[in-house]
Parts: C-alpha cells; sequence; structure tokens
C-alpha cells in the first residue's frame, strides 16, 4: 500500500475498522506468546503498549479497560465530590456522566460553531459565575479545539485543573504538541470505531507523576496505594495490550492516508467544512461537513448532553451544531493480504 489515496476512489468509501490486515501475523505471534507466558495481564505487553504511546504522546501513559476507566480515575485523584465541573455539552455522554457519578456538579458550556469544540467565551463566563474545580475541554472529531491554548491558559491563571478528553484525537498535533499535553491529564479511548482500536480500552496521560501513580492504583483495586484509593478493576490485559502495540506503531501510516485522502479528495468538494488553523494536523476520526450530504455516516453527535441528562441551559451554538453537521465517510481501507 502506497499510504496515498485513489484519486477516483468510487465513493462513499466502505466502512472499515482502523486494523491493517497485514499486522494479523505479529498480532498473533504476540498472541501465541501471551497463551504461552502464563502471564495474561500485568506483563510485559502492557509495559510496552504503554511505552509506545508514550514514544508517539510524549507522555508517561496508563493504560485502562476503557476511557471511562480512566476518567473516573483523574477525576478521583483531584476530588472533585461536592465541586463544580464544566463540560461541554457537545460531547458523548460519558464526559458528563463520569463527573456526575464522582459526586460533582456538571455545568455545561456551549461551543464554536467553526469546530464544534469548546468556546473559550462561554467557558470564561461559565467558569466566573460557577467557580469550577475542574473543567474539561472535548477535541471533537480527531482535531486538537481551536480554543484550546486560551482555555488552558486561563485555567493555569485562575488554578482550575483541566482534563482533555482525548477519545477522537488519536493522531491530531498542533505545531508538535500533542493532544493531552495542554491540561492537567489527557483520556484516550481505544474503542472499536476509533482511528486506532483494541475493541475496548483507554489510555490516561499525564506530566504529573501524582496523576499517574494514582491511575495505576485505580485501574487495580487500589493496589500499590496500601488500598487507600478506592476503585475496582479498570485493567488491560495483556492481549489487548499486544495488540495495542501493533496499532500505535502503525497509527502515523492510517493517519497519513486519511490525511492525504482528505486533503486531496475530500477538500476539493466540500469547502463548507471544519478548516483547521494554521500548523494543525487533524487524526480525521471524522470528517465534519457544515451541508447536508446525500451519504452521511451520521452526525458526531445528535442530541446535546444537557438535553440528554434533562438539564436546562442555554447553548446556542450547541443547539445549531446539532442540526447543522454531518460526517463524510473516512474509512482507512484495509489491505487485502492476498
Amino acid at each position: 500500500m502506497s499510504g496515498q489515496p485513489d484519486q477516483n476512489p468510487s465513493p462513499p468509501l466502505p466502512f472499515s475498522l482502523g486494523y491493517d490486515d497485514r499486522d494479523e501475523e505479529e498480532i498473533m505471534r504476540r498472541w501465541r506468546a501471551i497463551l504461552r507466558s502464563n502471564k495474561w495481564s500485568h506483563a510485559a505487553q502492557l509495559e510496552e503498549f504503554e511505552d509506545a504511546w508514550r514514544a508517539w504522546n510524549e507522555l508517561p501513559a496508563v493504560a485502562f479497560d476503557n476511557w471511562a476507566g480512566g476518567a473516573m480515575a483523574v477525576l478521583d485523584h483531584f476530588k472533585v465530590r461536592g465541586a463544580t465541573v464544566l463540560c461541554p455539552s457537545n460531547t458523548f455522554l460519558a464526559t458528563p456522566r463520569t463527573a456526575q457519578l464522582s459526586g460533582a456538579e456538571v455545568v455545561f458550556y456551549d461551543c464554536n460553531r467553526h469546530d464544534l469544540c469548546g468556546s473559550f467565551d462561554d467557558f470564561v463566563a461559565k467558569a466566573e459565575r460557577h467557580r469550577p474545580a475542574l473543567a474539561f475541554i472535548v477535541h471533537i472529531g480527531g482535531h486538537i479545539a481551536f480554543d484550546i491554548h486560551k482555555i488552558a491558559a486561563y485555567c493555569r491563571d485562575k488554578g482550575i485543573i483541566l482534563v482533555e478528553d482525548c477519545a477522537h484525537a488519536v493522531g491530531a498535533d498542533w505545531n508538535g504538541q500533542k493532544p493531552g499535553s495542554f491540561g492537567d491529564a489527557g483520556i484516550f479511548s481505544l474503542y472499536a470505531t476509533k482511528t486506532i482500536t483494541t475493541g475496548e480500552g483507554g489510555v490516561v496521560v499525564s506530566r504529573h507523576e501524582d496523576v499517574l501513580r494514582h491511575a495505576r492504583s485505580y485501574r487495580d483495586y487500589g493496589r500499590g496505594s496500601g488500598y487507600k484509593v478506592q476503585s475496582l478493576n479498570h485493567r488491560m490485559d495483556e492481549f489487548r495490550a499486544a495488540f495495542g502495540t501493533v496499532q500505535i506503531r502503525r497509527m502515523p501510516e492510517i493517519v497519513a492516508w486519511k490525511r492525504a485522502y482528505a486533503r486531496d479528495v475530500l477538500d476539493p468538494v466540500h469547502p463548507d467544512r471544519v478548516h483547521l488553523p494554521d500548523g494543525m494536523s487533524g487524526g480525521f476520526y471524522k470528517y465534519i461537513v457544515f451541508q447536508s450530504i446525500p451519504t452521511s455516516t451520521g452526525k458526531v453527535y445528535e442530541l446535546p448532553c444537557h438535553r440528554i441528562m434533562g438539564v436546562e441551559a442555554d447553548l446556542p451554538n450547541t443547539e445549531w451544531v446539532a442540526k447543522n453537521h454531518w460526517c463524510v465517510p473516512l474509512y482507512y481501507p484495509r489491505p487485502s493480504l492476498s
């Protein structure tokens, strides 16, 4: 496979998970080694995966069974129970729900229309009114939130913990800076449909050693803390960790293909789309446009979280985005082994 898109594709691209058939033998070799090792959890494959993730993300990584487990660990570390957490409404329900289940009061803020991500202006307005202890920023669709630098600077100035929901953001960067590195922690998803996947899985990254130490304990019933960390099981097993190592190594090729396809094939026919700022490279989990198209994979999120949770909130951009964006099929084609 050349890594370049077919200039005359037959749209739409058929659905395909982010997996390359050429990796099958290495995955099977790793799985056979696990089967024979008598170590199916907490062993060499997990360490290798976390090291491989760190090599890309340039931050230490702690692997989890899913995004939610990682988020609960981070929120538990920052002790948000009884505090206020800011959250964009234009996100998946998991983001506010983890804060709610951690005992926090969730206050929703609006997004921008041009990038679907959190609005700095509304973030500041809500922060000044509600004095949050922690806030989420969500990188939607595979690009980094356009207001991330301003929001991160404001949070540092005001002492607000900033957590990045990086579920969509694998492969993205802004002038070389990776998602998860702008705030105090970042949480990635490796769910089945993501750009790279282990079926189920998640990763927490942070520059703070105390966050990482807490995350490692939280994912394993509080081990390593004298069981002072109260949690259950959120471990990633060796089989998924082995799959993850192969996937993260393949990720640059998958993302490069998607970027080239977006640039050369989709951009010329979709001028009314999300336009990335200078210096930003997207991971293209989604290709988002603002005009109705005959063949769409649907919307990133069809219903804002404040509506799902029955919260009254004046979020005009969020309401507009829910009605006025669509996603163009953009799937990495799995090369045949034959």
